[in-house]
């Protein structure tokens, strides 16, 4: 960045990271203050809701951090440090600066409006104008508030230069919402109109949604919303060993089940299938393509690619309710959703297009994803989109269970172990694989019928599985 002919510091700034990550924790630097650093280098490492990620410098030059701590909450394009002569101290510019191109472009906030008469949430940096006149006092407040300057409308100096005032006509503009806060409250059908937000700048965030989710659930229908605060729950004088808050991944767990047990009509079916030739078909495999393909297929490939191949025969399976609830949306798309336990708590890392892939790329991206998700690399785009889900706890030696259908989703699909069992089979004893099947759906969008018409086909190509279907 040059001022007339004076090389000023570059700033460092926390990337966008995904179409839903609004925020991050600053984990640890990876540098000291003062250090050179070259183009490219990893300075900083920092945690979204689902995964941990470095930020590159983006300049050469000698690095001077910002005020922030370790473990502090930073919005995206927060600048976190300058990088530029080794006497530079840490001076942010406050005005436009160009996106890195690994980063992907596009604002960081979703405008959705409101008729509350609170701030607006600002606009990220964009290169928009080459340069801007501002008054001193404008560029104070729009770096105090986070204003982009190349969005402000100019009227001093016959149009040509941004004063205070325009920064503030700026700021009383109509409210936003973060992107996070309208994907949750798009998810659990729920209206942003009339939300107070808490945000920067009265943006409405995740953490609005997330209470007015709880107010929600614990307010009767016939009575006014309550905080929980004001619910009626005793709460024993009982000695705390140990409190974890409620954050990151956990508290998006601990929000996601309780909206999705409150808002969905529930029903579990049970099956057993013969997986006995299925196993049998898995040892074949792992014989004949484990050294080509550089791993062995799983129960979880074969099984996720039984249901990704049943969906579009059942199309009413692979839905949703539509965001302002009036009707029923049959998706062209099937991700399947693969439910995982991680260190950080439960994630569902999404394949998309399941149906369309073969074994052979199907059980690669699961390995990757399986691996991001383990290490906390996963990509928030790898966490969003699915369709339908599965979760397996066969390995936990569970035979089968209820689980919790992943909003916007209609239903998932239950798995538990294979285990010998004792059957009929022709009229004769035999001991075969069994393995048993939950299929839990919302009622309001799929009947019981057609929802058991899915599970006995899942359960027919377990039972009878072939080359073309896997």
């Amino acid at each position: 960045m040059q001022k007339g002919d004076e090389l000023m510091a570059e700033d460092l700034f926390i990337p966008k990271l995904g179409q839903t990550v609004e925020e991050v924790v600053l984990i640890s630097w990876l540098v000291k203050d003062g250090d050179k650093v070259d183009f490219g280098d990893p300075v900083m490492e920092v945690e979204t809701d689902k995964a941990i990620f470095n930020v590159e410098a983006n300049a050469k030059g000698t690095i001077r951090m910002g005020p922030y701590q370790i473990g502090e909450t930073l919005p995206v394009l927060t600048v976190v440090a300058t990088i530029g002569k080794p006497d530079e101290p840490f001076s942010p510019s406050g005005g436009t600066h160009a996106v890195d191109t690994k980063v992907e472009a596009g604002p960081i906030e979703e405008k959705v409006a409101t008729p509350q008469p609170v701030e607006k949430a600002v606009e990220p940096i964009s290169l928009s104008r080459e340069k801007v006149f501002a008054s001193p006092r404008a560029r104070k407040l729009a770096r105090e508030k986070g204003v982009d300057l190349s969005q402000v409308t100019p009227t001093g100096g016959e149009g040509l230069r941004v004063v205070e005032d325009d920064v503030i006509d700026y700021l009383e503009q109509k409210p936003a919402a973060t992107p996070l806060a309208a994907a949750l409250a798009k998810e659990v059908g729920l209206d942003l109109a009339g939300l107070l937000g808490t945000g920067p700048k009265g943006a409405v965030t995740r953490s609005d949604v997330e209470a007015a989710i709880r107010q929600k659930m614990l307010a009767p229908t016939s009575s006014p919303v309550r905080t929980p605060a004001q619910a009626q729950i005793h709460y024993a004088d009982l000695r705390v060993e140990d409190r974890i808050p409620l954050k990151s991944v956990r508290k998006i767990i601990f929000d996601r089940m309780g909206a999705s047990v409150h808002t969905t009509a529930r029903v579990t079916l049970f099956t057993e299938a013969d997986a006995t030739d299925l196993v049998a078909l898995r040892e074949r495999l792992k014989a004949e393509k484990a050294e080509a393909w550089g791993f062995a297929p799983g129960y979880n490939e074969l099984l996720g690619m039984i249901v990704a191949r049943t969906l579009p025969e059942f199309p009413y399976m692979n839905a949703r309710i539509s965001q302002d609830g009036s009707a029923i949306e049959h998706l062209a798309e099937i991700n399947l959703g693969i439910a995982m336990d991680t260190a950080r708590g439960l994630l569902v890392p999404v394949i998309k297009g399941a149906d369309k892939l073969n074994l052979q790329s199907f059980g690669k991206e699961f390995r990757q994803h399986a691996a991001g998700a383990q290490s906390g690399q996963l990509h928030p785009d790898d966490l969003v989109g699915g369709t339908f889900t599965i979760t397996n706890l066969g390995n936990l030696d569970v035979d089968g269970f209820t689980p919790v259908i992943n909003l916007p989703e209609a239903a998932i699909l239950g798995i538990g172990r294979i285990q010998d069992k004792v059957i009929p089979v022709d009229g004769e004893i035999k001991i075969r694989k069994m393995i048993t099947l939950s299929l839990v759906f919302d009622h309001r969008i799929i009947d019981g019928a057609p929802a058991a018409r899915f599970l006995q086909k899942v359960k027919y190509y377990i039972e009878h599985p072939c080359d073309q279907l896997i």
